[in-house]
C-alpha cells in the first residue's frame, strides 16, 4: 500500500488544486461514496455539513454538481462525497460509470452554512431522508471523533432497509456511545428480511415516539423539498420554536447566510378569522384559523364521524369543495385523495372561507 503523504506544514487544501480520486465505495444499490485526496498532501479544513462543487467532464461539455461532504474534518487526510443516482442524473451517473481511482477533478469550495458548528446546542435532532443523510453523517462523525458524548437523536427515512445509507457505520457509533440514538423509518419492508423499526411516512406521532424531548433539541433537516415541508409542518403544529430549525436541500445547498431563502410556511393564526360552510346542512359558522373543521362542526351541532382525532385513522375524511385548509395529518389520507379534494376534518384548519360537503 502506498504511504499517504500529508504535509501539516502547508496550508489546508484550497480549490486551486485538483482533487484525486483514491477510492470508490458502493453504499447501496444506487448510492456510491467517492473518496479524494490532495495530490500535494495538503489536509482538508471545513465545517461538518458543508459542501463541495465538482467539475465533471461529461460528454457534451463539463457540468458542475454540488455534493455535501459526507466525511468529517476530524479525519483530514481525505474528503468524501456520497452521491445517489437519480433517474435524470447526468453528473452523478458519469461519476458512477467513469470516475476511478487515480483520476483528478477540478473542485470548488468547501462552502455552505449548514453545520451544527454554527448553532451550538446541548442536544440535537437530525432528520433526513434519502441522500439528505450525508451532512448528518458528517456532523455525527465529528461528534464521535471528538469523544464528547454529544446528545444526538438521528431520525432517517428511507424506502427500504437496504436503502439506508451508512446504516452499519451509524449503528456502530450508536452501539458504543449512549448519546447517539438512531431512529429509522421505511416505506416498505423487503422479503425475507426482518424489520422491527418504524414503518410508514414520518409523522407527528412517530416523531413524538422517536424523540419525546424534541422541543428541547436543535433541529437539522435535509432531504427532498416535500419531505422538509412535511417536517416543518409537523414541527409548527407541535409548537416547536422554528428559530431553532435549520435545513439544507441537497438539490440547492446555500453558500452564505445572504443567499438563504426566506421560508414562509403557512401556519394558522389564532387572531385570523375564517368561515366554514357545511353545504349539505345549510350551516355557516365563523371561526378562527386555529379551529379544526371537526371542532367547528361539533360546535355547530353537526356530526362528522371521527376516531383518533390525530389524522391517523381516516374516519373523519370529508370532501372540500371550496377554499383552502392547512392539514397536517399522520397518514390517515392518501395523496390521491388530497388531490381529489378530500380532507381530514380533525386536522384541517380553515384558511379563510371554506366549503365542505357535510
Amino acid at each position: 500500500m502506498k504511504k499517504p503523504r500529508l504535509n501539516w506544514n502547508v496550508e489546508p487544501w484550497s480549490d486551486d488544486e485538483h482533487l484525486e480520486c483514491v477510492m470508490v465505495v458502493p453504499e447501496t444499490r444506487d448510492t456510491t461514496t467517492f473518496i479524494f485526496r490532495a495530490p500535494s498532501g495538503a489536509w482538508f479544513d471545513y465545517q461538518p455539513g458543508q459542501f463541495v462543487t465538482l467539475d465533471l467532464p461529461v460528454p457534451g461539455g463539463n457540468v458542475q454538481r454540488t455534493y455535501t461532504i459526507s466525511s468529517s474534518p476530524s479525519r483530514p487526510l481525505s474528503i468524501s462525497v456520497t452521491a445517489k443516482a437519480q433517474a435524470d442524473s447526468i453528473g452523478t451517473r458519469w461519476m458512477m460509470d467513469h470516475l476511478k481511482p487515480g483520476m483528478r477533478l477540478k473542485a470548488y469550495g468547501p462552502g455552505g452554512i449548514f453545520s451544527f458548528h454554527r448553532h451550538m446546542a446541548p442536544k440535537y435532532l437530525f432528520i433526513s431522508a434519502g441522500s439528505g443523510i450525508t451532512p448528518m453523517m458528517s456532523m455525527t462523525t465529528w461528534a464521535w471523533d471528538q469523544a464528547q458524548n454529544a446528545d444526538i437523536t438521528f431520525v432517517h427515512a428511507a424506502r427500504r432497509p437496504s436503502d439506508i445509507i451508512f446504516r452499519e457505520r451509524l449503528e456502530q457509533f450508536a452501539a458504543r456511545v449512549p448519546g447517539v440514538q438512531l431512529r429509522f423509518t421505511i416505506e416498505e419492508p423487503e422479503p425475507y428480511i426482518t424489520w422491527t423499526g418504524y414503518q410508514g411516512r414520518l409523522n407527528q406521532l412517530m416523531l413524538g415516539l422517536m424523540a419525546p424531548d424534541y422541543l428541547e433539541r436543535e433541529v437539522f433537516c435535509c432531504g427532498p423539498e416535500p419531505f422538509m415541508q412535511a417536517v416543518r409542518d409537523m414541527l409548527i403544529a407541535l409548537g416547536y420554536d422554528m428559530d431553532r430549525y435549520h435545513q439544507e436541500s441537497f438539490g440547492a445547498p446555500v453558500a452564505t447566510e445572504a443567499e438563504a431563502p426566506v421560508i414562509e410556511d403557512i401556519a394558522p393564526d389564532e387572531d385570523a378569522r375564517a368561515q366554514i360552510t357545511f353545504a349539505a346542512s345549510g350551516v355557516t359558522a365563523a371561526c378562527a384559523e386555529t379551529d379544526t373543521v371537526l371542532a367547528v362542526a361539533k360546535r355547530s351541532g353537526l356530526n362528522i364521524p371521527s376516531g383518533c382525532t390525530f389524522g391517523l385513522c381516516g374516519t373523519c375524511k370529508i370532501r372540500k369543495t371550496a377554499g383552502d385548509v392547512h392539514m397536517v395529518h399522520n397518514g390517515g389520507i392518501s395523496d390521491d385523495d388530497i388531490a381529489d379534494g378530500w380532507i381530514l376534518a380533525c386536522c384541517s384548519n380553515p384558511m379563510g372561507p371554506v366549503t365542505v360537503e357535510v
